[in-house]
C-alpha cells in the first residue's frame, strides 16, 4: 500500500516542480516590470518569457493608442512576418489550436494584444491560456505606466514653457520678445513647422494682424493681414471658442497656393484682457502627421496660464508706473510751487533794484543775475514737463515736449512764457490734430513776439470734450496792419475741424487768442 500511494504522489510531486518554475518565471517578469526603464525592453522581456514558459516558436505583443489603432509590435521567433498578424480575440478551442492570444488592458483599457503561435510538439492548454493571461496583465501595467509617466513629463514640460514666459515678463523683456518667445515654445512643444500668434479680429474689416511667427518666413505664411475667409481655422476659433484641430490640406479658401501647402493645424484662443482678442496657431505642411488629440488639453492650459502671467505682468507695469507718475508730479509740484516761486522772486527782485544802482559795472551784474536766473526758471520749466512726460512718449512722439520747445524757441530772451498743459495731451492729440496745434502754438507766440511786444506769455493747452487752445500775452495787441495769413492759416485749420478761432483785446492790456476744435471729431476720424 506503502509503494502505490508512493507511485500515486510522484506525479504530483513533477507537477508541483512545474508550477513554481513557472512562477519563478512569473515572478521575474514582474519584478521587470516593476524595474524596468525602458518601456520597449521591457515589452521584449515579457514576450521572451511567455515564449519560454509556454514553449512556443513565436511571440508578438501589438501595441495600441488610445484611438485603438496598433502603433508598435514587439517579436520573438525566428520568423517576424509569420506572426506579425494581429489577431485581437483569443481562441475559441485552445485545446485543439497551435495559436493563442490575449488582450493586454489596464484598468478596462485596451492597451494591446499579447499572442503565441507554434507550440513545440503540443497545443496550447488551458494553463497556457493562464500564464499568457498574467504576462498581459504585466504588459498592460507597463505600458498603463509608461504612458502615466509619459504623460507627467509632457505636463512637466509645458509648464516649463510657461515658466519661461513668467520669468521673461519678470525679466522687463519687451512685449514682442514674449510672444516670439510664446510661439517659439509652442512650435517646440507641438512639432509644428509654423507657429503664429495673431490680433484681432479688427472692428473695421474683421482682420487678425500677425504679431509674431516662429518656424518660417512670413512670405510663406497664410498672410500678414489674415481674414477669416482667407483662413479657415480663424473662423473654426471664432465659432468654437475654444481649441480646434483641422486639417487644411483640402482647404479651397482664397488663401492662395501657399496656404493650401498647410495640412494639420491645431489653434487656441489666448484669452488675455490686455492684450485683446488673439489666436495661437501651430501648422504643420500637407500630408504631415495630425497633432495628437491629447494636445487640446495641454496648449489651452497653456495658453489660458500664459494669459493669465500677461494679465498679471500688465497690472504690475501700471501700479509701478502710477507710482512712478505720482514721484514725478510730487516732484514737480514741489519744483513749481516752491524752487521755481523762489528763483522768480529773487530775480523780480534783483531786477527791481537795478534803478537804485549807480554804478555801471554793479548794475551790468545785476542784470547778468537776473537773465542766468530767468534761464534758470526755464530749465526749471523744462524738468517739470520732462517729467509729467511718459517713457513711451520720451522715446517716441510726444506734443508736451514739441510744445515746449516750440514756445522757448519761439518766445526768445525777451519774452517770458508760461506753458500749462491739462488731460491725455500726448495719447489723445495725435497726427495732423497734434501739428495743427503746433501750428497754432508757434503763430501765437510768434505774433506776441512780433507785433504785440510782449514781455510775457501763457499758452494753456487743455484736452477733454474739446481741444482748447489759449494764448494771452500783456502785449499792445495785434497791429492792424501786419499781415494776417497767420491767423487766416489758423482760421482754416478750425474750420477743417468744425471749430473755430477768436482773437480779443483785454481791458488791461494784452491779447488773448483762443482756438479750439472737438476732440471726438478726431477719434471718430481714426489713424
Amino acid at each position: 500500500m506503502a509503494q502505490d500511494s508512493q507511485e500515486q504522489h510522484a506525479p504530483a510531486t513533477s507537477i508541483t516542480g512545474a508550477s513554481l518554475g513557472t512562477m519563478q518565471r512569473l515572478f521575474d517578469a514582474f519584478l521587470d516590470v516593476s524595474t524596468g526603464l525602458d518601456l520597449d525592453e521591457t515589452l521584449r522581456h515579457i514576450v521572451e518569457a511567455a515564449v519560454a514558459l509556454i514553449d512556443a516558436q513565436y511571440g508578438t505583443l501589438g501595441v495600441l493608442d488610445p484611438a485603438g489603432v496598433m502603433i508598435s509590435f514587439v517579436h520573438v521567433g525566428p520568423d517576424p512576418e509569420r506572426a506579425a498578424e494581429p489577431r485581437p480575440l483569443r481562441s475559441v478551442d485552445r485545446e485543439t489550436v497551435s495559436f493563442l492570444s490575449v488582450p493586454v488592458t489596464s484598468r478596462g483599457e485596451a492597451l494591446g494584444t499579447l499572442y503565441l503561435t507554434a507550440k513545440r510538439d503540443a497545443l496550447f492548454s488551458a494553463e497556457d491560456d493562464t500564464v499568457l493571461s498574467a504576462l498581459a496583465g504585466a504588459a498592460g501595467i507597463a505600458i498603463a505606466n509608461a504612458r502615466m509617466y509619459e504623460a507627467a513629463e509632457v505636463s512637466r514640460i509645458w509648464l516649463a514653457a510657461v515658466t519661461d514666459v513668467r520669468n521673461a515678463l519678470l525679466q522687463g523683456r519687451s512685449p514682442q520678445d514674449v510672444l516670439d518667445l510664446v510661439v517659439d515654445r509652442v512650435a517646440v512643444l507641438t512639432g509644428a513647422t509654423a507657429t503664429l500668434l495673431v490680433n484681432g479680429p479688427a472692428d473695421a474689416d474683421g482682420s487678425y494682424a500677425l504679431r509674431a511667427f516662429t518656424g518660417s518666413a512670413p512670405q510663406e505664411l497664410p498672410g500678414v493681414q489674415l481674414d477669416e475667409r482667407a483662413g479657415p481655422v480663424l473662423k473654426a476659433v471664432a465659432d468654437a471658442g475654444d481649441v480646434v484641430l483641422l486639417d487644411m490640406s483640402r482647404s479651397a479658401s482664397s488663401g492662395g497656393a501657399e496656404q493650401i501647402r498647410w495640412g494639420p493645424c491645431i489653434a487656441v484662443p489666448l484669452r488675455s484682457a490686455v492684450g485683446g482678442g488673439s489666436v495661437v496657431i501651430a501648422l504643420r505642411r500637407a500630408g504631415s502627421p495630425p497633432f495628437k488629440a491629447s494636445l487640446a488639453a495641454l496648449i489651452s492650459a497653456f495658453a489660458d496660464q500664459t494669459a493669465q502671467a500677461l494679465d498679471l505682468a500688465a497690472r504690475q507695469q501700471a501700479i509701478r508706473r502710477t507710482d512712478v507718475t505720482e514721484d514725478r508730479d510730487r516732484i514737480a509740484r514741489d519744483l513749481h510751487d516752491h524752487v521755481i516761486q523762489r528763483v522768480f522772486a529773487a530775480g523780480l527782485s534783483l531786477q527791481s533794484a537795478l534803478p537804485r544802482i549807480n554804478d555801471a559795472e554793479a548794475s551790468r551784474r545785476v542784470r547778468s543775475a537776473v537773465e542766468q536766473l530767468d534761464e534758470t526758471v526755464r530749465d526749471i520749466r523744462t524738468t517739470i514737463f520732462d517729467l509729467h512726460t511718459s517713457d513711451s512718449a520720451r522715446d517716441g512722439f510726444s506734443l508736451r515736449r514739441r510744445l515746449l520747445d516750440i514756445v522757448t524757441e519761439t518766445a526768445g530772451a525777451d519774452l517770458r512764457p508760461s506753458v500749462r498743459m491739462s488731460g491725455a495731451v500726448d495719447n489723445l492729440v495725435t497726427g495732423d490734430l497734434a501739428a495743427d496745434v503746433e501750428a497754432v502754438v508757434r503763430e501765437g507766440v510768434s505774433n506776441a513776439v512780433r507785433h504785440a511786444h510782449a514781455g510775457a506769455v501763457t499758452v494753456t493747452l487743455d484736452v477733454s470734450e474739446n481741444l482748447v487752445v489759449e494764448i494771452v500775452d500783456n502785449g499792445r495787441g495785434i497791429d492792424p496792419e501786419a499781415p494776417r495769413s497767420g491767423l487766416r492759416s489758423l482760421e482754416e485749420r478750425a474750420r477743417r475741424r468744425a471749430g473755430g478761432v477768436s482773437i480779443v483785446r483785454l481791458e488791461d492790456g494784452g491779447t488773448r487768442l483762443r482756438w479750439h476744435a472737438p476732440l471726438q471729431s478726431e477719434l471718430l476720424r481714426g489713424p
